[in-house]
C-alpha cells in the first residue's frame, strides 16, 4: 500500500522538527471572519512561527484572503463576483491582508513583507531566480514574507487558481524542507469522512499513486470561500515531493496549529522522493503551464528518450510564442509529451532553424547561442 493509516501519527514530527526552512498556507476561509480578518486566529499562527524562527527555522507564508476580505471592504456580498470584481475586490482586499498579518507579527518585534506572484515569476527561469533571491534576502534580513497570487492582475487564462499549487512552487523556489497546508479538515482519508463514517484517516502517504488521487473526491469540497479542495492539496504534495520536500495536510481552525503539528497532532504527510531532482530540475518537471511546444521527429525522440540534448534538425514544428528561457514541451509525431524542457532560444527564431544543422544556426540568425534547442541539462523526460 502507498500509504499507512493512523496509528503512525504521533510519529510524524521529524518533518517539521527538523525543517531548516518552511511554507505555511492558509486558505480565505481561515484567514477571513465575519467581520474581516480573524485576528485571533492570524496571531497564534504569528505565535507559532516566531517559536519556530527561534529555534532556527524560516518560515514563508503563502496566505489567501485578499478577494474574501475586498468583498466586505467594497460592500459586494456573498454574490458570485465576475473577473473584473474580483479583481477590484483583491486590490482592496491585499492591504486589508496586509495589515493583518503585520499587526500578528508586531508583538513579537518581527517584519513582515509582501511578495504578489503571478505564474510567470515561477514558470519563468529569469523571474524565479530573481523571485528566489528576493524571498531568500527576506528571510536573510529575519522578516516574515507573505506570498498571495497578484489577482488584481491575473486572468482565468493565466493564473495558479489556488493557492495550494502556488505554495508549492514557492517551496520549490525557496528550497523549503517542509511545506504545511493549513485547512479545515486533518488529513487526507480513504472517503469523504462527513459521508462515510467509515473513512480511515491516512498518517502517512509514500507515493501518490492513481488509488490516493482517487480519495481526494469531494473531501473539503464543502467550503463556503477559497478554490482549492483536497485534490489541489495531492497536486501540490506531488510538486513539493519533486524538491525533496515533505507536506502535511493539517488543521488550521484550531488553537496554535503548527505546534500543535509540531506535537503530533492528527495530520497527513506526504513523503517526497526518496532521491529528489536536482531543484532545476524539479522545476522543470513542475511546470503549470509550458508556453510552447517543439513537435520532434522520431529520431528526435529517441535521442532525448537517450538523454541526449535536442538539436534543431530532429524539430518538425515550433508551436505557440514563447522567450529564451521558458518551459516548453516535448511533442513526438504521435501527439503524446515526451517531456519537458527550458527552450535556449525564443519561438520567432526556433521557427527559423527549425530542421537545421546545427552549423547553420548562425548563418540564418546572425547570432549563435549554441547548437542546441534544449540542452540535455534542462531537460525532464516524462
Amino acid at each position: 500500500r502507498p500509504w499507512r493509516a493512523a496509528p503512525l501519527v504521533n510519529a510524524m514530527t521529524a518533518p517539521l522538527a527538523t525543517a531548516r526552512r518552511i511554507v505555511v498556507k492558509l486558505g480565505s476561509a481561515l484567514i477571513a471572519g465575519a467581520d474581516g480578518a480573524d485576528a485571533a486566529r492570524l496571531a497564534d499562527i504569528g505565535a507559532d512561527i516566531v517559536a519556530l524562527k527561534r529555534a532556527g527555522t524560516e518560515t514563508v507564508i503563502v496566505s489567501s484572503g485578499a478577494v474574501a476580505l475586498g468583498r466586505g471592504a467594497l460592500k459586494l456580498g456573498a454574490r458570485k463576483l465576475s473577473l473584473a470584481e474580483k479583481q477590484a475586490a483583491a486590490a482592496a482586499g491585499q492591504p486589508l491582508l496586509m495589515q493583518a498579518w503585520s499587526h500578528a507579527f508586531a508583538a513579537h518585534g518581527v517584519a513582515v513583507a509582501q511578495a504578489l506572484l503571478t505564474p510567470d515569476d515561477t514558470e519563468r527561469r529569469r523571474r524565479w531566480l530573481n523571485g528566489r533571491a528576493t524571498l531568500q534576502t527576506l528571510l536573510a534580513l529575519h522578516a516574515v514574507p507573505i506570498i498571495n497570487e497578484n489577482d488584481t492582475v491575473a486572468t482565468q487564462e493565466l493564473r495558479y487558481g489556488d493557492n495550494d499549487r502556488l505554495a508549492a512552487r514557492a517551496a520549490q523556489m525557496i528550497g523549503a524542507d517542509a511545506l504545511i497546508l493549513l485547512s479545515d479538515i486533518d488529513g487526507l482519508y480513504t472517503a469523504d469522512p462527513r459521508i462515510d463514517p467509515n473513512a480511515a484517516h491516512l498518517a502517512l502517504v509514500d507515493a501518490i499513486t492513481p488509488e490516493i488521487e482517487a480519495m481526494a473526491g469531494g473531501v473539503n469540497a464543502g467550503a463556503g470561500v477559497g478554490s482549492g479542495g483536497m485534490r489541489t492539496k495531492i497536486e501540490a504534495a506531488r510538486i513539493a515531493a519533486l524538491a525533496g520536500c515533505w507536506t502535511a495536510v493539517a488543521r488550521g481552525d484550531i488553537a496554535h496549529p503548527l505546534a500543535a503539528l509540531a506535537g503530533g497532532a492528527k495530520a497527513t504527510w506526504f513523503k517526497p522522493i526518496a532521491e529528489p531532482r536536482a531543484a532545476y530540475k524539479a522545476w522543470i518537471a513542475g511546470a503549470i503551464s509550458p508556453v510552447g511546444a517543439l513537435v520532434l521527429d522520431a529520431g528526435a525522440v529517441g535521442a532525448v528518450r537517450a538523454g541526449k540534448s535536442l538539436l534543431p534538425a530532429g524539430v518538425v514544428r515550433v508551436e505557440g510564442a514563447f522567450d529564451k528561457g521558458d518551459t516548453v514541451r516535448l511533442i513526438g509525431p504521435d501527439g503524446a509529451v515526451i517531456a519537458r524542457g527550458v527552450a535556449r532560444y525564443d519561438g520567432a527564431d526556433a521557427r527559423k532553424i527549425t530542421g537545421l544543422r546545427s552549423d547553420a544556426i548562425e548563418a540564418t540568425l546572425g547570432y549563435d547561442d549554441g547548437p542546441v534547442l534544449v540542452h540535455a541539462d534542462d531537460l525532464v523526460v516524462g
